[in-house]
Formats: C-alpha cells, structure tokens, sequence
C-alpha cells in the first residue's frame, strides 16, 4: 500500500528534529567551558577564564563607596572621580559607574532628589530620557541624564548646562533607583 504524502513529510521532520538534536547535544558538549551555561549553583563571584589559558581574568576591583558619603539609601556622586555609586539602606553599593559631569557643578553638599522625567530635551537640544533632578546652581538645574541617542557630550564651558550624563543603562538604574526624595551627596 503506497504511504500517504502526510506520513512521509511527518517521518522525514522528526527525523530532522532527532538529527539537530544530537548535532546540537555533541556542539554543547564539546564547547569549552567558559562558553558552557551554568548548570549549577550559585556563579556570583565568579570569573570567566580565557579560553587556553586556565587561568581567571583578573577584574579590578570596583571602586568603594566614599567613606564620607552618610549612610542610608543614597546616590553619591564623586564630583573628582566622576562617578556614581547607587547606595542601599545597608550601605552597599548595588551599582556604580562613570558619568560625564556638566559645565556647572553641584556644590559639596546634600540635596534631595526633586524631579524626574522620562523623557525631555536636554538644554543642549539632545533628545535624554530618565532624567532625575536634584539641585539648582544659580538658575542652573543640575540632574543626571542619558541621551537616547547613546552619546556623550562634550562640555561646552561656555554653555551654562546642568546635564551630569550617564550611559542608557546606567540611566535605567538610575531611574529605578532614584525615586522623589531619595538622598544624592555630592562629594569631592
């Protein structure tokens, strides 16, 4: 009795499916470790090794949160350093990177966080979205900042602007993070 077009086509895609399977199981098992997902336990801490080398990559350490900073739930902001850490009630930073700071600077101090946006106009005419706002220097607002666009600008001293910018990423972090009132210190 002839087989029906139907059962050909189902027998031939199963035994695809059985080939591409065992292609892909003999791929993963013959990958070298560092490119192997973690099938196991907890990996935080960790460092990926280069592969052929066996030996950990050596990651600097990240920069500590500034001894004088307070204490509580925080955004510090190292003003020398230009830096942010992103600081939990417990003091830990759960983030921290490099940002590029504006013309006109925050004196050393502390200010509430007063505003946000999710999107605006930068005073410079760049489109920057999660916008959190914490002081004002003579008629100057001073705020962290992402450009949609992923730029960093230059600083243009002779423009009196207040947009202290950070990376997308960095931004989205800061956005969750700093929310009305939450503490920004300014430190040297």
């Amino acid at each position: 009795m002839p087989a029906r077009s139907s059962t050909i086509v189902t027998a031939l895609t199963a035994a695809a499916l059985v080939a591409v399977g065992f292609l892909g199981y003999q791929a993963s098992a013959s990958a070298p470790a560092d490119l192997r997902p973690h099938k196991s336990g907890n990996t935080a801490g960790k460092h990926p090794t280069r592969p052929g080398s066996g030996k950990k990559e050596h990651r600097p350490a990240e920069p500590k949160v500034p001894e004088a900073s307070g204490t509580g739930k925080r955004i510090v902001y190292a003003l020398g350093a230009k830096r942010v850490w992103l600081v939990g009630a417990d003091g830990t930073a759960s983030r921290t990177f490099t940002v590029a700071p504006s013309p006109v600077s925050p004196p050393m101090g502390t200010y509430p966080v007063t505003s946000r946006s999710v999107s605006v106009t930068g005073s410079d005419g760049i489109a920057i979205e999660h916008v959190v706002r914490f002081a004002s220097v003579d008629g100057v607002v001073i705020g962290f900042s992402a450009a949609v666009d992923g730029s960093s600008p230059n600083p243009d001293a002779s423009q009196r602007t207040g947009g202290i910018r950070e990376s997308r990423a960095d931004g989205g972090a800061m956005w969750g993070f700093a929310v009305n009132g939450t503490k920004v210190v300014v430190v040297a």
